[in-house]
Order: structure tokens, then C-alpha cells, then sequence
């Protein structure tokens, strides 16, 4: 019966190839615009080399100060003193490292200069990233407090600048100065704000290295938590700190706020901005606003089949009225129907497939973003053909409905007449 069904739903589909075209273009564009995207979430907040523990790690962006005098807020990123007097005193992190953003640097070679990314780092932040060293070491807690010119490079500046990347011990000038290779590692793509960068110097030769006792400073903290679970109690404990910590300036500063976030809300909880009154329970009902719209996008499609197929209905009606007066069912008329509905969201679903793998190839071939390379989510596309097929069950019900009342002799007689 089934090899029946999908035979005849294969004929149909071939005999009207407009509609046919119109149907597969709805699922396959929706399905390939969600694994293209999905793709390019997934590589830079996934769990990917550096960052294969993201899932236990809490990131701090901002201190941000309430201004006295009514001016709004000022957001500056963390001092050493902050990190070293607050952070680091933490209980429930396993370790705290600190890097910067990258910061434009020009080595000089013997033919050319050559542009390049620098981020200062300590040496927890090197015990908390796992990147993947083809050669050497990261630099040592020792080697960071006696401020040693030690550097970590990454193999496309290792191949421009020495041709090669078997490079340890080699001495490479950035900005006039010398540094001393202690490791090599592979490229990390640019999407990963927080472990990018073509060279890693310590932190204590950034000129952003103060004694002094201000809180705002040039460095990002990275907390790693000791498991998954423990990533609310980190958060927690951060929270608390914040609150012991004195105001600066009290007659310049009315209140300090910082938050430590996992990836995602730490990224959510910027671009709705660092107000103390963004609560956790207003990024969730954010993520269900994002939620339902990306869900609405995946229902035009549905819409678009069910007035297709409702369309179709009345066009195969002297068809349908002849099945009747020779005796099929209406369940089995129903049946063949949504046969058809599945057959067409299952090839729709292996087209964008296709269409997603092409598009980022596509990209990854014009290199947006340095470092970079897209690849397709299987277990994404496994849930989007699981939505594909939902979709294309529920938009063949109701068409299949109504096929099943249509009164044989209406529909013999080319009407849409029901029972």
C-alpha cells in the first residue's frame, strides 16, 4: 500500500511541476536559511576547539558605572586590580584568566609588514582554553610575572613571517620588539571573540597594565566553573562580590554593576543592554521572543503548501470523484494525500540540504571572517527534517480533509460541492 502511495504521489508530483517547484522552494530555502545559520551560531559560541568547555566557562565584558549626576552610565572593561583584589578570591571558579580583545600590531620582515592581531593574556587563561599547539607551549605564570618577552603565534603568522611552523625558540619583532616563540598553534577563527588573536603576548607588557587601584581597565575575564552545574553558583558568587566591592569616586558614581554570563546571555545581555534591571528571566522571555519568530519563519512555508494544496484539490477533482464512484475511501484518499505532502517536504528537506552545504561553501571560499570555516550542523539538520516533515504533515491535513468530503457526483461534474 505504502510503495503504492509513493508511487503515485512521485507521478503526481511530476505532472504539475510548477506547483511542485513553488513547494520545494518553500521547504528548501526555510530549511537551508536555518542550517546556514545555525552553522555560523554554532561555530562561535559552540563548543569548539579553543573552547571546547563553554559550557563551563562565564565571561565578563563590562563594569559599568551609574553616573551621580543623572549623565547614564560609563562601560569600561576590567583592571588587573579588580581581577587580582575581587575575582581571583572567588571560591566556587576553578581558575580566572584574563585576555584582551586583539589590538592591531605590525611585524617587520625583511620584505614586508605584516598585519597582524595581538591579545595579552595570563597563564590560567592558556589552562582554561584548549587550544591546539603544533608545536612549543603556552607561556607560565612565571614567565607572565617577570614580564618576559615570550609570545604564542598562530601557524598562518608563523608561515608568513618564517615560512614555516616549526618555529619554537625562533625570535619574531612585533612593533619594534622582540619576542621569543614559546608555542605554535593552529588559527583560530575571528568568530570567537574571546580566543582570537595571531600573537599572545603576557598581560604584563600591555601598556593597559596598572598598579593603581581602578577597577576599569583593558581585560576581559574568563571564569571557568568546576562542572556545568556549578555554573549558576559561580554567577551567584560573582554577584555577591559585586556588592562588596566600594564605589569609586561616590560623588562622581552612584552604583557599580557586572555580570558573569555564560556565552550566549553574555551576548544576549549586550546587545539588550547592561541595565541592572535585565533579569535572567527577561533574557529567557528574549530567547522566546527570537524563538517564536524563527518558528513563525518556519510556518510561511506550511501557510504557502496549505493554500497550494487546498488549490490542487479543486483542480483534481474529476480525479478524485472517479476514485470515489469506483469505491476508494476516504481514508484512503486522505492517505495518498499526505504521501504526497511528506514525499514532497522530504525532498524539499534534502534540497536545502544542498543548498545550505553550497551556500557555506560559498562563504567559506570568500573568507568573511578571518580564520573562519562554516560547517554544517547533522544534528541541526536533523531537527529541521523533523520540522520539515511536521510541517508538511500539518499542511496537508486540512487540504486532505477537505478532499475526503467532496461529494463524488459535485466532483465528477468539475465542482468543489462538499458531503
Amino acid at each position: 500500500m505504502l510503495l503504492s502511495y509513493l508511487k503515485i504521489a512521485w507521478k503526481v508530483l511530476m505532472r504539475r511541476k510548477f506547483f511542485t517547484f513553488i513547494s520545494l522552494f518553500g521547504v528548501s530555502f526555510t530549511l537551508m536559511i536555518l542550517l546556514v545559520v545555525m552553522a555560523m551560531f554554532d561555530h562561535a559560541v559552540g563548543p569548539n576547539a579553543p573552547m571546547k568547555r563553554v559550557d563551563r566557562m562565564l565571561f565578563v565584558n563590562t563594569i559599568r558605572h551609574q553616573m551621580a549626576d543623572g549623565h547614564g552610565w560609563m562601560s569600561n572593561l576590567a583592571s588587573i586590580h579588580f581581577v587580582d583584589d575581587y575575582v581571583r578570591k572567588m571560591k566556587t571558579p576553578e581558575k580566572v584568566g584574563i585576555t584582551t580583545a586583539s589590538a592591531n600590531a605590525t611585524a617587520f620582515t625583511q620584505s614586508k609588514l605584516l598585519p597582524l592581531d595581538m591579545a595579552y593574556t595570563d597563564g590560567s587563561f592558556w589552562q582554561i582554553m584548549d587550544y591546539d599547539f603544533l608545536g612549543g607551549r603556552a607561556f607560565t605564570a612565571d614567565e607572565v610575572a617577570q614580564a618576559q618577552h615570550v609570545c604564542i603565534i598562530n601557524e598562518a603568522t608563523a608561515r608568513a613571517y618564517f615560512g614555516r611552523p616549526d618555529v619554537v625558540g625562533q625570535t619574531i619583532e612585533i612593533d619594534l620588539k622582540r619576542y621569543r616563540v614559546a608555542g605554535v598553534v593552529r588559527n583560530v577563527s575571528a568568530a570567537q571573540v574571546y580566543a582570537y588573536a595571531d600573537v599572545w603576548v603576557p598581560y604584563t607588557l600591555s601598556p593597559q597594565y596598572f598598579k593603581d587601584d581602578r577597577l576599569e581597565g583593558d581585560f576581559l575575564l574568563v571564569l571557568l566553573a568546576p562542572s556545568a552545574a556549578a555554573v549558576p553558583a559561580v554567577s551567584e558568587e560573582y554577584q555577591q562580590m559585586m556588592k562588596r566591592i566600594p564605589i569609586p569616586r561616590p560623588k562622581e558614581v552612584k552604583a557599580i554593576y557586572s555580570y558573569a554570563d555564560p556565552i550566549v546571555p553574555g551576548v544576549t545581555r549586550g546587545i539588550l543592554g547592561n541595565e541592572p534591571s535585565l533579569q535572567n528571566d527577561q533574557i529567557t522571555k528574549f530567547y522566546v521572543l527570537v524563538g517564536g519568530l524563527a518558528l513563525l519563519f518556519m510556518l510561511l512555508p506550511v501557510l504557502n503548501l496549505v493554500n497550494l494544496n487546498v488549490t490542487r484539490i479543486l483542480e483534481r477533482s474529476g480525479e478524485i470523484g472517479v476514485r470515489k464512484a469506483f469505491g476508494a475511501a476516504s481514508i484512503d484518499l486522505v492517505g495518498q494525500f499526505l504521501v504526497e505532502n511528506l514525499v514532497l517536504a522530504l525532498v524539499g528537506g534534502l534540497l536545502g540540504l544542498g543548498l545550505a552545504a553550497g551556500a557555506l561553501a560559498l562563504v567559506n571560499e570568500a573568507h568573511p571572517v578571518a580564520y573562519a570555516h562554516f560547517a554544517l550542523s547533522w544534528s541541526v539538520f536533523g531537527w529541521g527534517m523533523v520540522l520539515t516533515l511536521l510541517f508538511g504533515l500539518m499542511s496537508g491535513v486540512y487540504p486532505a480533509w477537505k478532499m475526503s468530503r467532496l461529494n463524488p457526483v459535485a466532483a465528477l461534474r468539475g465542482g468543489g460541492e462538499q458531503k
